[in-house]
């Protein structure tokens, strides 16, 4: 039996697909086989991973790309990876603006677009659109940032109990648009959306045991480190950029500024990323119906799988 199971009514012999997404969390294996994906049926690959999209911590963020140019592998294009240095804010409404740029460049390529990354509300954004909520003055989004960072556990009580998202930079919108308009952002959320980018997407979900999920993190997070993460750790000092945007770029700082040993950032890093994968794992399990699953870490026969589906 295949370990990849597809769900009752995800196929249909009449459907045409007019993209891909692959999500799952981190460590799941889906860049490769996104990669893979893409050579077989002339794809090319836009990123929808909130900390891949900055550059300088390739190594921090798993990017495909670590060394030179990051527009394509092997003949691939990519898209929407290392685009924005770590001081740069970019929001929902910022990333689905660029995704929808990416992809009528790569269907003007006559290519299938295939949206690979963990992160939810981009993918979310990318097949349902988003509300439309007021610009948030800078000023402010710099005050909610400085409360999260300073005592996030206060701001998630001036939050309505119906959000509940625990990642700073989520709890950091959240508050934002509080602080701007005096509406909580899911009672914006309940407004009609717009800006959805793809209407009929094949969408796979990578999503290996939890046990195995923890052997990998765990394996390459010191791989990362004597991969080059401790010279963007220096990087990041030394033009004071904001470390907090990346997991592992906070533990690899505070390691180069004596506040704590490398084992303390090795274990540090590989707790926050679990739980991160726990969360994502959450998300995808309630918020992402997905055509496919691919409850491993993706092999040959999921491939060969998912290319019938497409034929």
């Amino acid at each position: 039996m295949f370990p990849c199971e597809i769900k009752q009514g995800g196929y249909n012999n009449n459907m045409k697909y007019d993209s891909i997404i692959i999500a799952g969390p981190t460590a799941s294996g889906k860049s490769g086989f996104a990669h893979e994906l893409a050579r077989t049926v002339n794809g090319a690959i836009i990123n929808a991973d909130s900390v891949q999209i900055y550059r300088g911590i390739e190594n921090i963020s798993a990017s495909p790309f670590v060394d030179g140019k990051c527009d394509e592998i092997d003949g691939v294009p990519y898209k929407l990876f290392s685009v924005f240095d770590l001081n740069t804010h970019i929001s929902v409404a910022d990333y689905l603006t660029l995704a929808k740029k990416a992809y009528d460049e790569v269907v003007a390529m006559g290519k299938t677009a295939i949206f690979v990354g963990g992160t939810g509300y981009y993918i979310n954004a990318i097949i349902n659109g988003i509300s439309n909520i007021p610009e948030i003055d800078e000023n402010v989004r710099v005050r909610a940032r400085e409360m999260v960072v300073h005592d996030i556990d206060s701001v998630r009580k001036m939050l309505p109990d119906d959000f509940s998202a625990t990642d700073p930079q989520r709890v950091a919108r959240a508050l934002e648009v509080f602080l701007q308009t005096g509406i909580h952002l899911t009672e914006w959320q309940k407004n009609p959306r717009d800006g959805a980018i793809i209407k009929n997407p094949l969408k796979i979900l990578i999503m290996p045991e939890r046990e195995i999920l923890l052997e990998r993190i765990s394996a390459r997070i010191p791989e990362m480190i004597t991969g080059g993460a401790i010279d963007e750790g220096r990087y990041i000092i030394e033009n004071n950029l904001d470390a907090s945007r990346a997991i592992g770029a906070v533990q690899i700082c505070d390691m180069l500024n004596g506040k704590i040993s490398e084992k303390d950032a090795i274990e540090n890093w590989t707790v926050k990323t679990n739980q991160y994968a726990k969360r994502q794992r959450t998300w995808f399990n309630g918020q992402y119906n997905a055509d496919v699953e691919i409850k491993n870490v993706p092999n040959a026969d999921d491939l060969e799988r998912v290319i019938d589906i497409l034929k």
